[in-house]
C-alpha cells in the first residue's frame, strides 16, 4: 500500500480539509505515515492567511522537499494553492503540483498524469481567475471518526463579505453553505462529545451572496441534540441576535468567539466593517446579564493603516472595560487585491509593534486574572486526553487548558474544583 505524509498549517478550517483529505487518501489506497522519509506522497494544507502564515508555509514546502524519496511526489494544497496556483509552483521546484481544495481543473499541461497521484490532488487554480463553484468540493466529502473526544465541522466555505484586510473571498469564493441533513450525517459519524462547529463567516450559514434565510440557530439546535457540547467560532458581531445569542446559551456551552477587529468608529469603517467599541460593549453585557458564565474570545488587528494613537488607546481602553478571557492581537498584513492594500496611513512596524506589546501585556493580566478567579469553584470538564482537559471556557487548541487526574479517562465528562492558576491554565482536583 503506497504511504502518504501529511501536514496541516493554518486555522481550524483547515484541518477540516485534511481530515476529509485523509479520507479520500485512504478510499484512493494511502496509508498514512508520520515518517516523511517513507511516503510516497508529501502533501502540505499551507495557510495564506497573512504574510507570517505564508512564510511558515514556504518553510515548511522547503523542510519536507529535503524528505522527498526517489519517486515520491510532493503536493501543495490548501489556501496558498488556492491563491498562488502556478505561480507557486513556478517559484519552488520542489513541488510537484498545486493543487486547490476548491476547484477541479486538470493541471495535465503543467505537471502531466502522472503527477496527480490520487483524485483528492488532481486539481490546480490559476491565479488571478474569478473563483466558481467548484465541480470537486471537500465540503461534503466523508470524514473518518474523530480520534479525539471533540471536533471540528466546517459548515460553509467561502465569504460574502469585503472586509478591507482581508484575500479569503478572492481565493475561497462566495459563502456557500453545507446542507442541515449533511453537516449531521457527518455530526453523527464523527462520533465526538464536543462538535466545534467553524465557518468563514459562520453566523450567516444558510444566506448565501445575499439569498436564503440564516439557519444558524436551527442548526446550533439541532447539533445540541446529537452531542453534549455544541461550540461556536468566528461570529460576526452584526449577526450576533438574540436568537442566536439564546441558542448559544441553551447547549451548556455559553462561549462567545467574536471577530471584531477594532473598535474605532473611523478605522472599523475604513476596515469595511460594522460595530465600534461602544456596540461591542453593550453586547458583552447584554449576554453576560443573560449568563454570568459567558466565556469571550475576539482577535484584533494592530496597525491597520490610518491607525492612529487615538485608536489604539480606543483599543486599550475597551479591552481593559470588556475583560474577555481571551483575546488575540495580530499585525496589520498587507495582502495584494485587497481594498487595504492600496490605503495611505501605513503605520511604522516598530510602531506596530509597540501597540502589539502594550495590549498583549494588557491581556495577559486580564487573562490571568479571570483564572484566578476561578480557584475554589467547581467546574465540569471533558478530558481531552489523560490528565488534560476543558470547561466550556475553553476552545480546543486555542485557549488555556485544566490540567486534572490522569485517572480519568480521555471522552469523559467529570465535575472537579478548581485548585490552582497558572498563567492562562488551571488545575483542578
Amino acid at each position: 500500500m503506497s504511504r502518504y505524509h501529511l501536514v496541516t498549517l493554518g486555522c481550524p478550517k483547515n484541518e477540516v480539509d485534511s481530515e476529509k483529505l485523509v479520507g479520500q487518501l485512504g478510499a484512493d489506497g494511502f496509508a498514512s505515515t508520520d515518517d516523511p522519509d517513507q511516503a510516497e506522497l508529501l502533501v502540505v494544507n499551507t495557510c495564506a492567511f497573512i504574510g507570517e502564515a505564508r512564510q511558515e508555509s514556504i518553510d515548511t514546502i522547503l523542510a519536507l522537499a529535503e524528505h522527498k524519496a526517489p519517486g515520491a511526489k510532493l503536493v501543495v494544497t490548501g489556501c496558498m494553492a488556492e491563491r498562488y496556483g502556478d505561480e507557486l509552483s513556478d517559484a519552488m521546484p520542489e513541488i510537484d503540483l498545486v493543487a486547490g481544495f476548491g476547484h477541479a481543473v486538470h493541471d495535465d499541461h503543467h505537471h502531466g498524469d502522472d503527477a496527480a497521484p490520487s483524485s483528492a490532488t488532481a486539481t490546480a487554480v490559476a491565479i488571478g481567475r474569478k473563483p466558481s463553484l467548484p465541480t470537486f468540493d471537500l465540503l461534503n466529502l466523508p470524514r473518518p471518526r474523530s480520534t479525539r473526544p471533540w471536533a471540528y465541522v466546517k459548515v460553509a466555505e467561502g465569504c460574502d463579505r469585503a472586509c478591507g484586510f482581508c484575500a479569503i473571498p478572492s481565493f475561497r469564493g462566495p459563502q456557500r453553505s453545507r446542507t442541515i441533513e449533511t453537516i449531521l450525517d457527518e455530526v453523527e459519524a464523527l462520533d465526538a462529545q464536543e462538535i466545534v462547529l467553524v465557518a468563514q463567516d459562520l453566523a450567516a450559514y444558510g444566506r448565501d451572496q445575499g439569498v436564503g434565510e440564516r439557519a444558524i440557530v436551527p442548526l446550533v439546535r439541532a447539533v445540541s441534540e446529537r452531542v453534549a457540547r455544541t461550540r461556536l467560532l468566528y461570529l460576526y458581531p452584526s449577526d450576533l441576535t438574540d436568537g442566536l445569542i439564546d441558542a448559544i446559551c441553551e447547549t451548556g456551552v455559553p462561549y462567545f468567539d467574536l471577530s471584531l477587529q477594532h473598535v474605532s468608529p473611523p478605522l472599523v469603517r475604513r476596515m469595511r466593517r460594522w460595530g465600534n467599541g461602544e456596540k461591542f460593549l453593550r453586547r458583552i453585557d447584554d449576554i453576560r446579564r443573560r449568563e454570568p458564565d459567558a466565556a469571550f474570545r475576539s482577535n484584533f488587528i494592530v496597525g491597520y493603516p490610518g491607525e492612529t494613537e487615538d485608536d489604539h488607546d480606543a483599543l486599550l481602553q475597551f479591552v481593559e472595560e470588556a475583560q474577555v478571557d481571551w483575546c488575540g492581537f495580530f499585525a496589520y498584513s498587507p495582502e495584494v487585491g485587497t481594498y487595504a492594500a492600496d490605503l495611505d496611513g501605513q503605520v511604522d512596524e516598530e510602531l506596530v509593534a509597540d501597540r502589539l506589546a502594550e495590549l498583549r501585556e494588557l491581556q495577559d493580566e486580564i487573562t490571568a486574572r479571570k483564572r484566578d478567579e476561578l480557584i475554589g469553584t467547581q467546574v465540569e470538564v471533558l478530558v481531552d486526553t489523560p490528565g488534560t482537559a476543558r470547561s466550556h471556557r475553553e476552545a480546543p487548541e486555542i485557549d488555556g487548558i485544566i490540567t486534572v487526574p490522569h485517572d480519568l479517562a480521555a471522552g469523559t465528562f467529570a465535575t472537579l474544583t478548581v485548585t490552582g492558576a497558572l498563567g492562562p491554565d488551571l488545575e483542578a482536583e
